[in-house]
């Protein structure tokens, strides 16, 4: 398999702005896990293997164990996640397949009940980035290294 495209190096002014937003997001107050739950199961939804592999290494430096790294794509059935990661999850899989279901009022309403209105838009925020990244990886074939 072969890289398509690279994006970076044909319309560098696009990828920065992207950047941009990734980099906005580094900077709020998102918890590294948090953002680490987010990024893998939205990859993990998309299938991009090269953001799959990416962020699993990232979340293993940053502390993750390997069981909720593991455990991820069912964490409905899973003891090990907090009621927070538990409503950041429902949400990024609800927004990562927005087109099947919409994100639900049920869903919506738990994250706000949990997070204050920046948080709660942190992390939407924080979910709609991952997916543009995915859509880049999958698109132009990135190849995990």
């Amino acid at each position: 398999m072969t890289t398509r495209i690279k994006i970076d190096q044909v319309e560098p002014a696009g990828y920065k702005a992207i950047l941009g937003l990734e980099k906005f997001i580094e900077s709020t107050p998102l918890t590294k896990v948090h953002k680490d739950l987010i990024k893998i199961r939205a990859s993990q939804i998309n299938g991009c293997a090269f953001c799959i592999d990416m962020h699993t290494k990232e979340a293993r430096k940053a502390g993750e164990t390997e069981q909720r790294i593991y455990a991820l794509n069912a964490w409905r059935d899973a003891p090990f996640y907090t009621d927070e990661e538990k409503a950041i999850l429902a949400l990024t899989e609800e927004v990562t397949l927005i087109s099947h279901n919409q994100v639900s009022n049920a869903t919506y309403e738990q994250a706000a009940r949990l997070f204050g209105e920046a948080y709660l838009a942190q992390i939407i925020l924080s979910i709609i980035t991952i997916n543009v990244w995915n859509r880049i990886g999958i698109t132009t074939k990135l190849i995990p290294v």
